[in-house]
């Protein structure tokens, strides 16, 4: 089985922005953390600014990985564009936060990529990214 997790914006500076928020883990120590529990499944992580290219690895996705865990940070509450790419592919996608957006300001808590995604995790930490997983792992072992 092999699963794509996706960090969007900013994601690359966790463990120094805003750590009251997001934690002290740098997001190396988040995809060890990931890896760690998933010793059979292959997990390829990519990290980018750059909505674009978030795009890109959504498209690319089909055919070579049996679902996506996606953090698409600040991407999730405004970008269409995101949510076109994901509804265009076939494979389950679970949104991830590490934070609980429902919490924090107004603006965070209205995804515009949740109608297309399998399911919405949010609040957990690390963890949410592990439930992400074992969900898609779940789902491709009891198709049909």
């Amino acid at each position: 089985m092999k699963i794509l997790i996706l960090n969007g914006p900013n994601l690359n500076l966790l463990g120094t922005r805003e750590p009251e928020v997001y934690g002290s883990r740098t997001l190396e120590d988040l995809n060890i953390y990931i890896r760690d529990y998933f010793k059979k499944t292959e997990l390829e992580f990519v990290q980018s600014n750059h909505e674009g290219e978030l795009i890109d690895q959504i498209q690319k996705a089909e055919g070579s990985y049996e679902g996506i865990v996606l953090n698409a940070g600040a991407l999730t509450h405004y970008s269409y564009a995101i949510r076109d790419a994901i509804a265009a592919v076939s494979l389950p996608v679970m949104e991830v936060h590490l934070s609980n957006v429902a919490a924090r300001e107004d603006f965070r808590r209205n995804s515009v990529i949740a109608p297309v995604v399998q399911g919405s995790i949010s609040g957990l930490g690390a963890y949410g990214y592990v439930l992400a997983v074992r969900a898609i792992a779940h789902q491709a072992i009891h198709k049909g």
